[in-house]
């Protein structure tokens, strides 16, 4: 493959091919839950890159992977050269001649782009400190699941404009889902997600008050104020995200909606554990979903 495409960015894809992969995502759960094999990608290897650990996308891409009939080959950064010092581009050349397709969650999104600059087979974001598309893709799957459909659906981003949440604003966009970021004054998505978003037809409303977002709103998603990383930002950041916590005072304002949370939680901080726990948390459905979107994503970057 000499012109190989990559997914760095949820809107690397088509609203047409999005809608694609969110299909196949939800056959590929259907088939997993009746035990139907789907050995789509059988004798083709993934190899992943780790300079940031991970439960969920380890355990899901390399799963995920297995059920698709492939391998997947764990790459940390101080088990291969990069832990030494070989450049980006010198390892990403290398690779693909060895794997069919590369999945990298790194600290810089500059470092992504470098490896999807020399590779020769797609490379996925596994998650940078700007965006995180494969989380995004298992949060719409999740929404679809629990609303029908996007049509009409409202949802509200509580708390830090992190990474999750600007991949999650663009994918609202892409979507029509309609949606509010609320962030304490400073924390807010960057200014050119907000115009991409735009751009792809969305209109974000954002605000530092996060009684407004949630109002009358069908899904209510949040992440950690403290991503890694921002260990030493610890004691400013509790300060500023006082007001923010999805709990239940908050979600009085939203008596029918579904909450999201795209973990690993902080309990007591950005969400209570009454929250998390409640019969309207659909957080683990997300987080199952990562396993079939990424498969679906995997399936069709191979195609």
């Amino acid at each position: 493959m000499t012109n190989p495409t990559h997914f760095l960015e949820i809107d690397d894809v088509t609203r047409d091919e999005l809608e694609t992969i969110l299909d196949r995502a939800a056959e590929y759960k259907r088939a997993q839950h009746e035990g139907e094999p789907h050995e789509d990608l059988e004798g083709q290897t993934l190899g992943m890159i780790f300079q940031k650990p991970s439960t969920r996308t380890r355990v899901s891409f390399e799963t995920g992977m297995t059920q698709l009939g492939g391998h997947a080959v764990f790459l940390g950064e101080d088990d291969i050269q990069l832990g030494r010092g070989e450049p980006l581009k010198d390892t990403s050349r290398t690779l693909s001649r060895y794997v069919d397709v590369v999945m990298a969650r790194v600290f810089k999104h500059e470092n992504i782009e470098v490896l999807a600059d020399y590779a020769s087979v797609p490379i996925v974001n596994g998650l940078t400190d700007d965006a995180h598309p494969c989380q995004t893709l298992a949060d719409l799957q999740t929404i679809r699941e629990q609303e029908g459909g996007f049509e009409g659906v409202s949802a509200a981003w509580i708390g830090d404009g992190n990474n999750v949440a600007q991949s999650f604003t663009v994918g609202a966009a892409m979507t029509d889902i309609d949606l509010t970021v609320a962030t304490p004054e400073g924390y807010g998505i960057d200014d050119e997600v907000v115009d991409r978003a735009r751009e792809l037809g969305g209109d974000p409303t954002i605000t530092t008050d996060p009684v407004e977002a949630v109002t009358d709103a069908d899904i209510i998603y949040t992440d950690v104020w403290i991503s890694m990383g921002q260990e030493d930002e610890r004691d400013v950041r509790m300060n500023d995200f006082e007001g923010f916590q999805v709990c239940s005072d908050l979600l009085e304002h939203a008596p029918e909606a579904s909450i999201m949370h795209c973990l690993p939680a902080h309990r007591g901080e950005e969400i209570t554990d009454d929250a998390i726990e409640s019969d309207r948390s659909i957080v683990f459905d997300q987080a199952e979903n990562r396993l079939h979107a990424q498969k679906a994503l995997l399936s069709w970057l191979l195609e």
